[in-house]
């Protein structure tokens, strides 16, 4: 059994991977928070046996065997050189820093101190993903070309404040929305973006020079090109991923969801098929394999190294939408 400390009493732990760790037989023991009166609140509301305003407090416990780190992201490379240091095995929260290097070092110290490190990117974990990346495996739509992903969404009142009004915490609905449209394109294509290129609004969210919404363009290395439009302002639209190739198209709707949902259609010469799917939660999906990984049986589901990679891609995309120029990505590793 995987014994754990939260780094940060989140809303995401609390209304999800908190709930994903006790179901793949975790247990958690501690959660740190700056706010002494908010962890001991925290911790009484999930059960949690310690609250503490240390961080080395946390992991000095040697009844705790990983940390989960949902921190705003200023926070994330620290804290995660710390944990990494103290032999902890680390699930951190995307995008893993505010650089590439800092994200690089975060990788770099995990493999030195013989840790797992993984970056939450829950989406590869949707059966509707999975479907659609075997389909492409199986050459049933020939060659791809091209993508779509729409993730424009709203964001509800409990989740606004910093990723609205904080640049320097990594606000802004790239960082947050579309490091994960790359991470699912990267997975589902087993491919790598090359190049971006993106329009960014202020649709009246957000604060300052913060985005609210993205569009833009990813090439990726095989030469296919992907067109991404991310949002916090809009209440109605649907989400969905589709990916057209040589011999036919794949269609996902409502499939960038934290929630086990959607559908995939198969178009082709012989018509239209629904793909079969085995809707599973996504988040205990990832924790499951992070529990196997720490056991020394296979790897997390979305690896540190996958972390770099949408983060590089997501700081191209905020340069891009700056500047008005194609920007290369390149990952570091």
């Amino acid at each position: 059994m995987t014994t754990w400390g939260l780094i940060g009493a989140s809303t995401i732990a609390r209304e999800w991977v908190i709930g994903a760790i006790r179901a793949t037989g975790g247990e958690i023991v501690s959660v740190m928070s700056t706010n002494a009166e908010r962890g001991k609140a925290y911790a009484a509301e999930q059960g949690i046996p310690k609250s503490t305003t240390s961080l080395d407090d946390l992991l000095s416990d040697p009844a705790i065997d990983a940390v989960y780190i949902s921190t705003t992201n200023e926070l994330h490379h620290d804290q995660t050189l710390a944990a990494a240091g103290a032999g902890k095995h680390i699930l951190c929260e995307k995008p893993l820093a505010m650089s590439l290097d800092g994200a690089c070092t975060m990788v770099k110290a995990a493999r030195d101190a013989g840790v797992v490190m993984a970056t939450n990117h829950h989406l590869r974990n949707a059966a509707t993903h999975r479907a659609m990346r075997d389909v492409i495996k199986a050459g049933r739509i020939g060659r791809p070309l091209s993508a779509r992903v729409f993730h424009a969404v709203y964001l509800p009142p409990h989740l606004q404040g910093w990723r609205l009004d904080r640049p320097e915490a990594g606000g802004g609905v790239i960082l947050d929305i579309t490091v994960h449209d790359t991470d699912t394109l990267r997975f589902v294509l087993d491919d790598d973006p090359v190049e971006a290129i993106a329009f960014s609004q202020a649709g009246g969210m957000a604060k300052g020079e913060l985005e609210d919404a993205v569009m833009g363009v990813l090439r990726f290395k095989s030469g296919l090109i992907a067109q991404f439009h991310d949002g916090f302002t809009t209440k109605f639209a649907e989400t969905g991923l589709e990916v057209h190739g040589t011999e036919g198209s794949l269609i996902g709707r409502n499939v960038m969801s934290q929630r086990a949902t959607g559908t995939v259609t198969l178009r082709d010469a012989s018509g239209e098929q629904d793909l079969p799917l085995d809707h599973r939660n996504l988040y205990e999906s990832a924790v499951a394999a992070f529990h196997a990984a720490v056991a020394g049986k296979g790897r997390p589901a979305a690896t540190g190294e996958d972390g770099v990679w949408s983060l590089a891609t997501g700081l191209a995309v905020v340069e891009a939408a700056r500047t008005g120029r194609v920007v290369r990505i390149e990952s570091g590793l």
